[in-house]
């Protein structure tokens, strides 16, 4: 006879080793984190780990793909309200997000730390494949808005969604480089400004809109994450 499954159990089980992964990460790090930790956090066998997880690995993979979920499902209403014009939806759409990060700075950090481990590259691939799932739906319904309101110029407000997430790979892998290795590099914060600013200038062209019309990076945000 077949062995039934709890769907709604098995995902609350699941759920209880993310949190105490979440919770050890932000307490001693990642690298110090062991299974046996979390375990230990969990009241589990090493055999019920993994029944959910096959690795360590894939632990932080499903602690990364919560805060992905957390920090969108933050900033969804806002996408949605119709009273809220497009230009406004797209500058509180990164600002949201980047404020949500800010109130959860430690854990952040931590992920910083070990975003850029060779061990990590299939991870950080995952991850950008599911934030694209997740993130471009929500930027191409702000880009059709904005069309229809005359504010941007896009074609194929899909394609362009994509194109932007691209885009905020490329400025987020830069700016984790830049803020692991500021100590010994040199970078200063006007450097790191003039950084964003010519991503932003970047998408600014690819909305058709005049330079210096977006703020998505409040400055504010920008120098406390650099303090």
């Amino acid at each position: 006879m077949a062995r039934t499954v709890d769907i709604e159990a098995h995902a609350v089980r699941r759920e209880a080793f993310v949190d105490a992964a979440q919770r050890l990460m932000q307490a001693k790090g990642y690298e110090q984190m062991s299974i046996q930790d979390v375990l230990g956090e969990v009241g589990a066998s090493r055999g019920a780990f993994y029944h959910y997880f096959d690795s360590k690995t894939a632990l932080l993979e499903a602690v990364v793909t919560r805060i992905v979920d957390a920090a969108l499902a933050s900033v969804t209403p806002l996408v949605e309200d119709p009273a809220v014009d497009a230009l406004a939806k797209l500058e509180g759409l990164f600002g949201g997000i980047a404020q949500w990060k800010l109130e959860r700075t430690d854990l952040m950090l931590e992920l910083t730390r070990v975003w850029l481990s060779d061990e990590n590259t299939l991870m950080r691939d995952k991850m950008w494949q599911h934030l694209m799932v997740r993130l471009a739906p929500l930027l191409a319904t702000i880009l059709r808005q904005g069309d229809d309101e005359g504010v941007f110029a896009v074609r194929a407000p899909d394609d362009t969604a994509r194109v932007l997430v691209a885009l905020l790979r490329g400025l987020n892998e830069l700016a984790v480089r830049t803020f692991v290795g500021r100590d010994g590099s040199g970078v200063s914060l006007a450097q790191a400004e003039a950084m964003v600013a010519a991503y932003l200038e970047a998408m600014e062209r690819i909305l058709g809109l005049a330079a210096g019309t977006l703020t998505l990076v409040d400055k504010a945000v920008l120098r406390e994450w650099y303090a």
